[in-house]
């Protein structure tokens, strides 16, 4: 099946990958949680986005420049780590009312934020790189390792699996935004989560060796 090999093996070990939760999972149910279903849903998207460039660098071979460059690693791995805990911090100091009703009517400016960060939450992760360069050439033939195709296909399933995963817990997630809703006090405790969560997960980021 133009040149990848054991279809099946690597579609199973990618749901469970999906299934396993992440950084990329912790910010879609954060979001979710927070701000409801439509800032899940484009929270996914913007990973998602994310997701492919990783794919289309290890597609073509780049990814393997930032894998054996430890300089440019860090680079990365600093930048997306800079940006979570900046995400952390002005989520912190932000008095407003979490479920305040002009902060959960979406335009097009916050829509268009939100899934700015989702995906620079993701493309600033040099950890999916890694993931991408490192499993996919496993379920690739020898001879096929010069050519992007494989690594489309199962990059793109990767992709498909994980985003159905990633809606679901959008959806699953924004169903709790109502009963929040309900109590200030509730609201004001999940800003402060929400901002710890994202701080969390960059230092986690510049902690973890290479």
């Amino acid at each position: 099946m133009n040149g990848i090999e054991n279809y099946l093996g690597f579609l199973l070990a990618g749901i469970i990958m999906n299934l396993t939760p992440g950084a990329d999972s912790i910010y879609i149910i954060t979001r979710s949680i927070a701000q409801g279903k439509k800032a899940g849903i484009y929270s996914v998207l913007g990973i998602g986005s994310g997701a492919i460039v990783h794919i289309v660098l290890a597609a073509f071979g780049l990814s393997a420049v930032l894998a054996k460059s430890i300089i440019l690693f860090n680079i990365v791995k600093w930048a997306g780590a800079t940006y979570l805990i900046y995400l952390g911090i002005k989520m912190l100091m932000d008095k407003s009312d979490l479920f305040d009703k002009e902060k959960t009517e979406f335009d097009k400016v916050s829509v268009k934020k939100i899934y700015r960060q989702g995906f620079l939450t993701n493309v600033l992760n040099p950890k999916v790189a890694i993931f991408f360069l490192s499993l996919l050439p496993q379920f690739i033939k020898p001879e096929y390792v010069n050519s992007s195709i494989p690594f489309l296909i199962l990059g793109g399933t990767f992709l498909f699996t994980g985003t159905v995963w990633c809606l679901f817990l959008a959806y699953s997630a924004s169903f709790m935004t109502d009963t929040f809703r309900k109590n200030d006090r509730i609201g004001k405790i999940m800003k402060k989560v929400s901002g710890f969560v994202f701080i969390g997960l960059g230092l986690q980021l510049l902690i973890k060796r290479n």
